[in-house]
């Protein structure tokens, strides 16, 4: 499983919205959740910076990810561009998988 990491600053107005827009069940959510592979979003808000968000979603594999980014790229795109005007950055800060996990999964 990979789980791709978004950063975004929002600006002040706009946060009620973002949250609606890319947390579970949101807008983007829904558009991942048309293509196999798709596991789900988590959506974090900094506790010291109540603007900064991170975004984790999750695939099976980055082969299911490139394929929806290829065959959605009209209605990602149309995404993008409508909420674009809610944040004053967005960076993706990378692909991970996971090594551990909080269950203990490989580690002593």
């Amino acid at each position: 499983m990979i789980q791709v990491v978004w950063e975004f600053v929002v600006t002040e107005e706009a946060r009620s919205r973002f949250e609606r827009a890319y947390g579970p069940g949101g807008d983007w959510h829904r558009l991942f959740a048309g293509y196999p592979g798709f596991r789900g979003t988590t959506l974090l808000r900094d506790s010291a910076n109540p603007r900064r968000y991170l975004t984790i979603d999750r695939w099976e594999t980055n082969r299911h990810r490139e394929e929806m980014l290829a065959r959605a790229k009209a209605e990602y795109s149309k995404l993008d561009a409508v909420f674009r005007d809610w944040t004053e950055s967005e960076a993706e800060v990378g692909i991970f998988t996971v090594v551990a996990d909080a269950g203990g999964a490989g580690m002593k």
